[in-house]
């Protein structure tokens, strides 16, 4: 189902609750499709590190494992909040595992990617860790390559926060 507002998609945490992405209006969104196993995964450190130092001025970074990138999340719910938390101290919202691409790509990424094309103009991602910056009007303002370290994206978020 296409969706024409970021804010009507329903998620589901890592504990299973839902929750509406409406619930985040008025804050700065960084998305990220993520994995416990791939080389970019010491990212998680520097995405920590963006959300504590920009969360009381309405950045909230949202990590969505994946497995659909050489198989690079195969563990359980429970087993990627605790690898998250114990290798890496997160402490942003992690969510339950999605696909990115596909027929069965969760429809935040079918938004997301909808909403800002990669490469060429493809709308495909191509690996874990690409990510994606939501104004605080729910506008998809720019995409990230999975090699883009998170603090290579501090200026942005700066200019989104005011």
């Amino acid at each position: 189902m296409a969706t024409n507002s970021i804010y009507d998609i329903e998620v589901e945490t890592l504990g299973g609750a839902k929750e509406s992405i409406g619930d985040r209006k008025d804050q700065v969104l960084l998305i990220v499709n993520t994995a416990s196993k791939c080389g970019f995964t010491p990212q998680y450190e520097g995405l920590e590190k963006l959300y504590k130092k920009f969360k009381d001025r309405g950045l909230v970074v949202m990590g969505f494992p994946c497995n659909q990138f050489g198989q690079q999340e195969p563990g359980s719910s429970d087993d990627i909040e605790s690898f998250c938390q114990v290798n890496y101290g997160v402490s942003f919202p992690m969510y339950a595992k999605v696909d990115v691409n596909g027929d069965s790509a969760h429809p935040l990424f079918q938004f997301l990617k909808k909403e800002k094309k990669g490469v060429l103009s493809t709308e495909g991602i191509k690996w874990n860790f690409t990510k994606f910056l939501v104004n605080r009007q729910g506008e998809v303002v720019n995409r990230f390559a999975p090699n883009s370290t998170p603090e290579s994206l501090e200026k942005d978020i700066e200019k989104l926060l005011g």
